[in-house]
């Protein structure tokens, strides 16, 4: 398990991208578990929809690549840097089942399908209740920071 001060250490996001509240599980280059609790406070439900609060589908692709970016430097044994970062870069495969609304807590479950040096492939699942709400095939990368 990581509370969301280990989770703090292993991502170089902080509030209101911070997306990850609590790793549940992991195994090193494996897999990981973790979850983000919706609250209506999320700054993206301003607008997103006024009358009805629903989390953007690009938001909880966002907290599944944070989930790979934790399971990718803890597999490393590294820690976010100004010199490197893990980067999201690319999606596919994505499918959006039904809306995240305030009071869910989602599940973000990754798994590593292969890795060739610095580049990673994750399946990736976020689930509500036991139903999946998005799936997706994820990429990441270290790269340098410029």
């Amino acid at each position: 398990m990581m509370d969301i001060h280990e989770v703090m250490k292993h991502l170089p996001h902080r509030y209101p991208f911070l997306l990850i509240d609590r790793v549940l599980d992991f195994k090193l280059g494996e897999h990981l578990h973790a979850i983000k609790n919706i609250t209506v406070n999320e700054p993206c439900f301003t607008g997103h929809f006024p009358h009805r609060p629903v989390m953007p589908g690009v938001l909880i692709l966002e907290a599944l690549a944070q989930a790979t970016g934790i399971l990718a430097f803890k597999t490393m044994n590294e820690l976010p840097s100004e010199d490197s970062l893990y980067y999201f870069v690319g999606i596919d495969n994505a499918r959006f089942k039904r809306p995240v609304e305030p009071g869910d807590q989602v599940h973000l479950k990754v798994v590593v399908e292969r890795r060739k040096r610095d580049m990673w492939k994750f399946k990736a699942e976020a689930t509500v209740d036991g139903q999946v709400v998005c799936s997706a095939d994820l990429m990441c990368a270290k790269k340098s920071v410029i």
